[in-house]
């Protein structure tokens, strides 16, 4: 028997098709596709890579250090203490965060550039996860280094006091995540940059007025108010009642707009 006739016999073991002379091939073993850290990894490039990307995390940066250096100036000094200098550098963050997320979803359809990544990874739920955790990845290394911040800042002007309780520090690091995750449905959802960030900075914020400004529409506000229902938890006094408060919010401003976002990638044609 020939080397070929060899070849063929050692990967042609499944049964005949269509008679004798015609076999289906058996599957090679292997893990086909796109490891998902390769993925990932490429997601968080994408995000610091970018001219805009990169501009919106020094943005970030400077507009934080800039608020520490103008209160330690001009602010009162008994309220330079850590967790009051953190609650300042972190207050810009909860604006631009959600903006990071909406730039990482939307990168591959305000770029044009979905031919490439869904041809590369044709599994877009993946593709969709990856986005998700590279936005709270980056979002993560962008706090830790506004806590550094804080922390130099209140050595050299501060109170010196480090009054932040850990419920403090565990609710601000969810409620930024909770933005972050906002963001990035909000990009899922539209797939266009510019109308994205219109609409999760305009959106709540009109709710929000609505519901202090019209009284029949208070109570609802207690239930479907973001910006609301976070403010306990930034301040590290969650109960009950602001637990279950914060939960149907979460899921008319987050989970909605991600479950809607992430079917139309699944299933949006790309050009």
């Amino acid at each position: 028997m020939s080397s070929t006739e060899t070849s063929t016999a050692r990967t042609t073991d499944a049964p005949a098709v269509g008679g004798d002379g015609v076999r289906t091939p058996a599957a090679l073993p292997g893990r086909p596709g796109v490891p998902f850290g390769r993925t990932l990894h490429a997601e968080l490039r994408k995000m610091v890579d970018t001219r805009a990307g990169r501009w919106m995390v020094i943005v970030m940066a400077a507009v934080a250090a800039l608020i520490l250096v103008a209160f330690l100036i001009w602010g009162p000094a008994e309220d330079a203490s850590f967790q009051g200098l953190l609650e300042l550098s972190t207050l810009p963050l909860a604006v631009l965060l959600p903006v990071l997320g909406i730039m990482a979803a939307t990168a591959e359809w305000s770029q044009r550039t979905g031919l490439v990544t869904f041809t590369l990874e044709p599994h877009r739920g993946r593709v969709v996860l990856a986005k998700v955790l590279a936005a709270l990845a980056l979002a993560l290394v962008v706090l830790v280094v506004a806590v550094a911040a804080s922390a130099l800042a209140n050595v050299v002007g501060g109170t010196g006091e480090w009054d932040l309780s850990a419920a403090a520090a565990g609710g601000l690091v969810l409620a930024l995540m909770i933005y972050v995750l906002q963001g990035v449905a909000f990009g899922l959802l539209f797939l266009n940059t510019p109308v994205a960030i219109v609409s999760v900075l305009v959106l709540p914020t009109v709710w929000s007025i609505a519901t202090t400004a019209i009284s029949s529409l208070q109570d609802i506000g207690r239930w479907l108010n973001l910006d609301l229902v976070t403010q306990p938890l930034f301040a590290g006094e969650m109960g009950g009642r602001d637990w279950a408060q914060l939960g149907t919010a979460l899921a008319v401003w987050v989970l909605l707009p991600l479950a809607v976002g992430t079917y139309r990638v699944l299933h949006r044609e790309v050009k």
